[in-house]
């Protein structure tokens, strides 16, 4: 048998999932819900840390404990690399997440650092290089209004990039259209990627740069672009906060098959 404290946050939980408690709603004060027999104050307040962990609900000092916002953006697949976004336009990636969410945006929600640094061994392997080979970080933290969404930061080769805007650490987006432009304008026109993606726990730096809550966990995201030749121009990580994105994707079906000979 279930403990109390588990049998009310389950209660509450399923509450939340149908809508009685709606995302920015104060759930009951755990006197209220001790006068109303659901428990002694130990039990109640087991069952909110419980909600809070799951993710459900935040608690802070004289707000309570809030059903939290689960309106979470759109984070486009194959979509948001669409040329004719960054070559032709001036829809970065994460204008394009933004744009097909119906959200506004800044473009000064994306800040940025660029420094030249030792590759990690996943940075070098991606590349084709040594481990502790130089390579260009060009880390960015993406927010939107005041709270951050997520962090990008791209590793590119440093013949491929020096002297572009993609070693300017100016703050937003490396100009128009963002770094496909650049990398297109340096003679370096991507073609195809591979994204790769896995949950996890953050850690404490993460939670901290991403304004986490107790028990959310991130989506990290591995992306490899390269050129029609097959030459890798960037590797990316990509660290998200797991409840503030949906992950989209739109793709033909393949059909490698191929017909059979007549035997003769």
């Amino acid at each position: 048998m279930a403990p109390k404290w588990r049998e009310l946050a389950d209660k509450l939980a399923e509450q939340i999932r149908r809508g009685e408690y709606e995302p920015g709603q104060r759930l009951p004060q755990i006197r209220d819900l001790v006068e109303a027999g659901e428990g002694s104050k130990a039990t109640v307040h087991a069952a909110y840390k419980a909600l809070e962990s799951e993710g459900l609900v935040t608690s802070s000092r004289g707000h309570g404990t809030v059903v939290r916002e689960r309106v979470p953006l759109k984070r486009l697949g194959i979509a948001r690399y669409d040329k004719a976004k960054w070559r032709d336009g001036d829809e970065v990636a994460f204008i394009a997440d933004r744009v097909a969410s119906g959200r506004a945006y800044r473009r000064n929600e994306q800040t940025q650092t660029v420094s030249l640094v030792e590759a990690p061994s996943v940075v070098a392997s991606a590349h084709g290089l040594e481990p502790g080979a130089p390579v260009y970080a060009r880390a960015r933290l993406v927010k939107e209004g005041d709270q951050p969404t997520h962090s990008l930061t791209s590793y590119y080769r440093p013949e491929h990039v020096e002297g572009t805007r993609l070693v300017d650490p100016t703050p937003g987006p490396a100009g128009r259209g963002g770094g496909f432009r650049v990398l297109y304008d340096a003679g370096y026109e991507i073609d195809h990627m591979k994204e790769s993606l896995f949950a996890r726990v953050p850690t404490a730096e993460e939670a901290r740069m991403l304004q986490l809550p107790p028990g959310e966990a991130v989506v990290e995201l591995h992306r490899t672009t390269y050129t029609a030749d097959g030459t890798v121009v960037e590797f990316a990580i990509g660290v998200h906060a797991a409840s503030r994105f949906a992950w989209e994707y739109d793709f033909k079906v393949p059909d490698s098959a191929q017909p059979q000979e007549d035997q003769q």
